[in-house]
């Protein structure tokens, strides 16, 4: 499968671009956020894609960052949400707003994703609630404390769900934990504090 693509932006359209790599150029659907973080035609660029084919279709998707094609791939699983769906929430919400609309059930947001009624918009939210919390969105969690990202806030985050704890109730404690200890805190003592957060 192709992960990831790194050129030269040869071209772009409403919701695609052509990635030029070594003379092989690449039709690559992207949220208009990736497509305005790409840059200007001609200039490197990296896209980390995801490969979706069907009987009658082959189409690669690409995403400005690996965050944004997890998102991607988890919208996807939501019945009625295909390829274009979760690019247009995407292309609507930042990652931070789409991750606190899924972990609070705020539907009205996602809804504001062109071709997302309220009822699909309610789908998503309730579907991803319980795994919102799992991945990355720079944003802020039920209590309102940002979580960073990555080292050993997710390494925390995926300790406590191995555990048993849901993915928003583990990244809500390890959140929790760095706010108490600060961000520089050792791995073992954020996943201890974060194991109290969440069994209290």
């Amino acid at each position: 499968m192709i992960a990831k693509l790194r050129g030269l932006l040869d071209e772009t359209g409403a919701d695609w671009a052509v990635i030029d790599v070594q003379g092989v150029g690449y039709l690559v659907h992207c949220s208009s956020k990736t497509l305005s973080a790409l840059g200007m035609v001609g200039e490197a660029c990296t896209l980390f894609t995801d490969l979706q084919v069907s009987e009658n279709d082959m189409r690669l998707l690409g995403f400005a960052s690996a965050d944004e094609r997890d998102w991607f791939r988890l919208l996807t699983t939501v019945q009625g949400v295909g390829s274009k769906m979760a690019l247009a929430v995407l292309s609507a919400l930042s990652l931070s707003e789409l991750r606190d609309a899924c972990g609070s059930g705020d539907a009205a947001t996602v809804a504001r994703a062109q071709g997302v009624g309220p009822k699909l918009a309610g789908r998503i939210v309730n579907e991803l609630k319980d795994k919102a919390g799992a991945l990355p969105g720079g944003g802020s969690l039920g209590g309102g404390v940002a979580l960073p990202r990555g080292g050993a806030s997710a390494d925390a985050v995926s300790a406590l769900q191995n555990l048993g704890f849901k993915p928003l109730v583990a990244a809500n404690a390890v959140a929790a934990a760095i706010a108490e200890l600060g961000e520089g805190a050792a791995e073992g003592d954020v996943i201890r504090v974060a194991l109290r957060r969440a069994a209290g």
